[in-house]
């Protein structure tokens, strides 16, 4: 069976009010309780966004996170009372796309999973891509635009999808002051992003791509305004 959504959250009315909200608005959407039971549903079935909370009655939804990782890039969306910033960090560090504390308002979350399947959905799956411009390769960083992957030296990195369409916008916009609010319109496309979850995002990039990612060369901050992406 497919879903638009799975939730994957132990408070049980939590999530059948979710459930219950998202089918109200032609979200196909399942709810499940447990590890066991989100490993379950993935044995024969599929979903292309999933709700993830990090304490889960057997077991923790950041090793989850990484279980569905090894075999899937769709997006995750944790949420969760912990609201830390070391939470936020580990989450997005280990494959999350956002974090979204509770409690949540349920039409602010259903805007922001619609348009994360708008956006997976449309393009991160399918293949296609939403931008026009040619893939980047200096012969050292190379971006594949079929496929979504990233290579450096010809060695794969790991990316996201997410991250992948960040380093592609920002290499298609090479050379230019790319503002927040604008990675925010056309990565996120939603207002409801914040800077903490796009400064860990850049950083995992950077991790992957730079020689020195303390002193990056491609992704430079343009303090309070951006990033530029320098091109060779």
């Amino acid at each position: 069976m497919k879903y638009d959504c799975l939730i994957i959250d132990d408070e049980k009315t939590l999530a059948d009010n979710t459930c219950e909200y998202f089918n109200m608005f032609d979200v196909k959407t399942k709810a499940v309780y447990s590890v066991g039971e989100a490993l379950d549903f993935f044995k024969n079935g599929t979903a292309s966004c999933v709700l993830l909370d990090i304490n889960l009655s057997d077991g923790s939804g950041f090793t989850l996170c990484k279980t569905i990782r090894e075999t899937m890039n769709i997006p995750i969306l944790f949420i969760s009372a912990r609201n830390t910033d070391d939470d936020k960090i580990i989450a997005l560090n280990i494959g999350g796309d956002d974090y979204i504390e509770k409690p949540y308002s349920l039409g602010v979350l259903l805007a922001k999973v619609k348009v994360v399947l708008k956006r997976y959905v449309s393009a991160g799956f399918t293949g296609q891509s939403e931008e026009s411009g040619k893939a980047y390769d200096d012969g050292h960083l190379r971006l594949d635009d079929k496929n979504k992957k990233v290579f450096v030296d010809n060695e794969p990195k790991k990316l996201t999808s997410l991250e992948y369409r960040l380093l592609k916008y920002l290499s298609d916009n090479h050379d230019r002051l790319v503002t927040k609010n604008e990675l925010f319109d056309n990565v996120w496309n939603d207002k409801f992003t914040g800077d903490g979850t796009l400064n860990v995002h850049i950083r995992k990039i950077r991790e992957e791509i730079e020689e020195d990612p303390a002193n990056p060369s491609y992704i430079v901050t343009v303090w309070k305004e951006g990033y530029r992406f320098n091109s060779r």
